[in-house]
């Protein structure tokens, strides 16, 4: 469903990604590992349709992505950043800007009802009226989420999601949104840091060194030795009933 081939990126001589191909499946949630600059955020920005690529192709649903129209793309894809821009608007209001992919002059009924499922979903809806500047980081972030989940793109680029957000809600989020893309057969490439909530809870990890794809792994066939080639950290690599983790040694 998703095709990326010979993808590169550069800022002027800084090549950022160098001929990056893979291929991703509906129903698999892929998390994006590697060092600060090694090209995640690039990557997501460039099969967002955000960045323009020197070079390759991004093919969604077997067409190219940048032969799709602006409104096509909008709601086949969704986008979450790393910073959300905080406003004065009510949570309700941020949820349903989600759904104008769909709108023709005004919501919907079928739009507000959405949005309440969405937010009864993150257990946002108690906070449905309050002003997103009011609001923590982690539920800052949590409404970020429920806006795209809203949109109903068949591709999730999610950005750092779980960054502000504390253990126990890092864990709720991130099985929801596994339960989810397995129940709607969805893509969803996520960025992320943290290698042990990689292996628990996503299907595949593309682990990035210097703008190259270095390996494309299950959580099962990592290994030490490739998390020491990314990272330049010795670890170990432990494994208990339900799954994996790595520590640095």
């Amino acid at each position: 469903m998703l095709k990326v081939e010979q993808l590169s990126f550069q800022y002027g001589k800084n090549r950022i990604l160098n001929k990056v191909s893979f291929e991703v499946a509906g129903g698999t949630m892929l998390s994006i590992l590697g060092p600060n600059g090694s090209g995640k955020t690039t990557l997501l920005r460039c099969i967002g349709g955000g960045l323009k690529p020197q070079e390759g192709t991004i093919l969604l649903y077997g067409k190219l992505l940048n032969s799709l129209s602006p409104e096509r793309i909008a709601r086949l894809i969704g986008y979450m950043s790393q910073r959300t821009e905080v406003s004065g608007l009510t949570v309700f209001d941020a949820v349903l800007l989600g759904r104008k992919p769909y709108m023709s002059w005004q919501p919907t009924e079928e739009d507000f009802k959405k949005v309440e499922q969405t937010l009864h979903l993150l257990d946002l809806a108690d906070k449905a009226l309050r002003p997103i500047d009011r609001l923590s980081g982690g539920e800052i972030q949590k409404v970020s989420l429920a806006r795209i989940l809203v949109q109903e793109a068949g591709l999730l680029l999610l950005d750092e999601p779980t960054s502000a957000l504390d253990m126990k809600n890092r864990v709720e989020i991130l099985s929801l949104l596994r339960q989810f893309v397995h129940k709607h057969c969805l893509i969803a490439l996520l960025s992320v840091h943290d290698i042990n909530d990689a292996l628990r809870f996503t299907d595949r990890l593309l682990l990035f060194k210097n703008g190259n794809l270095f390996a494309d792994e299950k959580p099962e066939t990592l290994t030490e030795n490739i998390v020491e080639s990314v990272y330049g950290l010795n670890v170990e690599l432990h494994e208990t009933t339900i799954s994996k983790f790595i520590i640095p040694r």
